[in-house]
């Protein structure tokens, strides 16, 4: 009898070279603020990087998203101002020394990146009853960090980097982008080629917290049950990376 093909080898799997392209991008992904070059995105880049946050998962096949190109230096100049005065908000919720630290932190690059784009949620797109939004109305914005973590790997790909600046005004950044009520900001990103990528991510390096240890977020049935009896196999292997 004819021996069946190993389920590895079977089209449904990469090869190993596909494979640890995949992972490559996944681990050598940063957020980048302060390493960004000139060098425009050329346009068939900037699709290919586009059309893969477009193929993101969404609920409802609702596609939510929008992608907003911020190209005029007049709109960029405004929202950095107002990320200016939500960082100054934000360093004060720290305590004295944690402010001092956080005043430090390079935390966009809105104005040096040759690109920004804004990806958006129209929260009314497919109407009031989606399937899979019964009962969690916030899956259409889940859907749509689904788009943002597709771009930021597909990005890394392509040797472009990317920046996530959340700290905005939410009502003061719609009202600059002429955003409707229906449409909610997820993601401003500053987008372009770098000078180099971090081999840590920039708030580890500068010690500001560390990774956690994946084998203590890992439980089993019910919250909090960490029991390895049965699951040593696992655990030995996630310690592993």
């Amino acid at each position: 009898m004819e021996k069946s093909e190993p389920a590895h080898q079977s089209d449904h799997y990469f090869t190993d070279e596909e494979r640890a392209a995949v992972y490559k991008s996944i681990y050598s992904r940063r957020d980048v603020r302060g390493q960004f070059k000139t060098d425009p995105v050329p346009d068939d880049v900037l699709a290919r990087i586009i059309n893969a946050a477009h193929h993101a998962p969404s609920v409802g096949f609702m596609q939510p998203w929008n992608f907003l190109l911020i190209q005029n230096p007049e709109t960029k100049k405004k929202v950095h101002d107002i990320f200016l005065s939500a960082n100054d908000e934000a360093a004060e919720m720290f305590e004295p020394e944690k402010s001092t630290d956080y005043r430090k932190l390079k935390l966009e690059g809105i104005i040096e990146s040759p690109v920004n784009l804004v990806v958006t949620c129209d929260r009314e797109r497919a109407g009031p009853v989606v399937v899979g939004r019964t009962h969690d109305k916030s899956m259409d914005l889940f859907s749509s960090v689904c788009a943002v973590q597709n771009l930021w790997l597909a990005a890394r790909a392509e040797g472009v980097g990317v920046g996530w600046v959340s700290i905005f005004n939410k009502k003061a950044l719609k009202q600059a982008l002429k955003l409707p009520k229906s449409v909610t900001p997820i993601a401003y990103l500053c987008i372009g080629y770098v000078e180099h990528f971090l081999a840590e991510p920039e708030l580890k390096s500068a010690g500001w917290r560390d990774r956690l240890p994946i084998e203590d977020l890992v439980c089993f049935d019910e919250w909090g049950n960490m029991n390895k009896e049965g699951n040593e196999g696992l655990y030995k292997e996630l310690s592993k990376r």
